[in-house]
């Protein structure tokens, strides 16, 4: 009788967590879709309204503000809020160690001209179609991947990529018969302007994120310090480029000139989204992270059609159905075959989410160290 009821209590507790798994994935796919979705949307609108507009350069250096700020909180509250031993810690970390620290320059720079090319792109072309056309930076960091980190991808992950890159060229052929009318409407909007950059950011954002995966290996530093390493440069390059834009209007107007409540939202979406997804991604496997990339495509290109006035036409709709499919099929696993040493190299192309995550731009997210089993 014990036997018996202990393992109706197993039972029970096993079917208890079975439950709360489920419901935490379910919540963790509306957080993915919500964030993936938010920042773009938001953007897009505060860049429309009618009025004084904030300086873009600006938004970019306060988020970078904020991650720093809130880093360096974390680490404190690791260290359990004793200040001297947490200053003694992130001099030796940031400036004792000054060759680790200098290594992420390049990636800091990357990001910060990613960052302001994001806001380059929404400005300039429908949320929809710069959410679609954004997904080409799947394509671009597979590709680098495989020649830089020498990685291996399966046949479906192959197909996925071509029907992505299928899937963008049929959008852009779509926006091409609206361009003349667009431009037309409004002199401030330019698309090709929002064409190239957004595909210089998918290509930055591409070789950013192997880079740094490179330079992640091996490397026993915390993740936080190496998001303050990144937060310093990205801070300092992200004013030289608020200067060399704006520097003149920054004098006359102040830093903060056009900022309402709705940029502030857009700042910190910027600066914690990625912080609220890293909390909530362990319970979100690859194919619900790319089943709520492909969803967020719909809930943009819905919300656009009511808020910015959308058009969707059979094109769009066969194209973002491609690009949908194409994220889809890549986040699948691997086949058996996957346990081939060639094939465990490389479990994935798109760099897992992890604890990292929450600081970084939004635009890429790196590998981080592996948490100990």
């Amino acid at each position: 009788m014990a036997a018996e009821s202990q393992s109706r209590a197993a039972e029970e507790k096993t079917s208890g967590r079975s439950d709360v798994n489920k419901k935490l994935k379910y919540i963790s796919l509306a957080v993915l879709v919500v964030q993936n979705a938010s920042l773009i949307l938001s953007i897009r609108y505060v860049r429309t309204l009618p009025g004084d507009r904030f300086f873009t350069t600006s938004a970019v250096v306060m988020a970078e503000v904020l991650k720093v700020l809130t880093c360096l909180l974390i680490i404190l509250l690791q260290r359990r809020f004793h200040l001297k031993d947490t200053v003694y810690f992130l001099v030796d970390s940031i400036l004792f160690q000054y060759k680790d620290t200098l290594k992420l320059a390049v990636p800091s720079l990357i990001y910060t001209l990613q960052n302001n090319l994001q806001y380059v792109a929404i400005s300039n072309l429908p949320a929809a179609t710069f959410q679609v056309t954004y997904q080409l930076k799947i394509l671009t960091t597979a590709l680098f991947s495989v020649t830089m980190l020498r990685k291996s991808l399966s046949r479906v992950q192959w197909l996925s990529l071509l029907l992505l890159f299928a899937g963008v060229a049929v959008v852009q052929m779509e926006q091409e018969g609206k361009k003349e009318a667009s431009s037309a409407a409004s002199s401030t909007q330019n698309y090709t302007v929002g064409l190239v950059a957004v595909v210089i950011s998918c290509l930055s954002s591409g070789f950013a994120g192997v880079y740094f995966e490179k330079i992640l290996k091996g490397s026993a530093a915390s993740v936080w310090v190496r998001n303050v390493q990144l937060g310093i440069f990205g801070t300092a390059l992200g004013a030289v480029a608020l200067w060399w834009q704006d520097g003149g209007a920054v004098v006359e107007r102040g830093v903060l000139f056009g900022y309402t409540g709705a940029v502030w939202c857009v700042v910190l979406n910027q600066a914690f989204g990625g912080l609220l997804v890293a909390v909530v991604v362990k319970y979100a496997d690859n194919i619900l992270k790319g089943f709520a990339t492909s969803l967020s495509i719909v809930v943009s290109t819905v919300t656009s059609v009511y808020l910015f006035g959308f058009q969707v036409d059979l094109l769009f709709t066969a194209g973002a159905g491609l690009v949908i499919g194409a994220v889809y099929m890549y986040s699948l696993p691997k086949g058996p075959s996957s346990s081939s040493p060639s094939s465990s190299s490389a479990s994935s192309v798109t760099p897992p989410t992890t604890e990292l995550e929450a600081f970084l731009p939004k635009a890429q997210r790196l590998v981080a160290p592996p948490p100990p089993s």
